[in-house]
């Protein structure tokens, strides 16, 4: 009897993950500090027993969620549900592994992005059960009327400056922003956010800007004429990062094989 054995194809995959950001400095590899990147690139690895790059939508800071990221990789995988059982077995227990999908050789998670959707959550009253994904607010109620007309005004704004890092070296600050709402929960409130692409730190300092404006403390014209001045300094604090999740990332249908 003969045995024919054959090569698996490589191809191209988009894997979609969740991970708690608490225990990781950021999505992105770095010397001396552990990254969902580095954990996620050591387990695929070893599991294909080649070295395996992965490349991700994008980026999260030390200590931000994500309910949803892409990565792609190119690889052979026979089997793609006791892939998926393996690799969850082998990671830790704040990333889980939700499915791969065979994507066109020149899919990209990263550029062929149409949409992210950040959310950020609020609660007011004390809660053990939440503490390292939600801001506990400690202070009076905020107004979520007045915070959402302020932030129907990023819908008109293009350029983000005023919300985006110091000194970060973007090549634009310029963003398409499709919503931006606050809404209450049974617990708070969540505010979600969707563009076509984000700065760094930019919905952490929206969040902390439209906070103010919760509070009384700034009004909507105020708001407005943060943004126009175009400076990261007029704008409020960032809210923490334990309260943000990348929730959805959008791509388009013919990318998927």
């Amino acid at each position: 009897m003969v045995f024919l054995y054959f090569k698996s194809t490589k191809l191209r995959y988009f894997i979609t993950l969740a991970y708690n950001g608490n225990n990781y400095h950021g999505w992105q590899i770095q010397p001396n500090a552990i990254t969902v990147q580095e954990i996620l690139e050591d387990r695929i690895s070893k599991l294909l027993g080649i070295n395996t790059p992965i490349t991700a939508a994008g980026r999260t800071d030390t200590g931000v969620h994500a309910s949803k990221m892409v990565v792609h990789i190119d690889a052979s995988i026979p089997d793609k549900e006791n892939f998926i059982y393996r690799l969850n077995a082998f990671l830790p227990t704040d990333i889980a592994i939700h499915s791969i999908e065979a994507v066109r050789d020149d899919a990209h998670a990263r550029f062929n992005a149409l949409e992210r959707t950040y959310q950020y959550f609020l609660h007011y009253d004390k809660n053990p059960f939440i503490p390292d994904v939600s801001w506990h607010w400690r202070y009076t109620s905020l107004g979520i009327k007045a915070m959402n007309e302020a932030a129907t005004y990023l819908l008109q704004t293009e350029d983000f400056t005023s919300f985006a890092r110091l000194h970060a070296d973007n090549k634009t600050n310029i963003c398409d922003v499709r919503q931006a709402f606050w809404k209450e929960t049974r617990e708070g409130l969540k505010f979600t956010i969707s563009a076509d692409r984000f700065l760094r730190n930019m919905v952490r300092a929206i969040v902390g800007t439209l906070v103010e404006v919760g509070r009384g403390k700034l009004n909507k014209k105020e708001f407005i004429e943060i943004i126009h001045k175009k400076d990261r300094s007029f704008a409020a604090a960032s809210a923490p990062a334990h309260g943000l999740f990348i929730t959805n990332i959008e791509y388009p249908d013919d990318i998927y094989l």
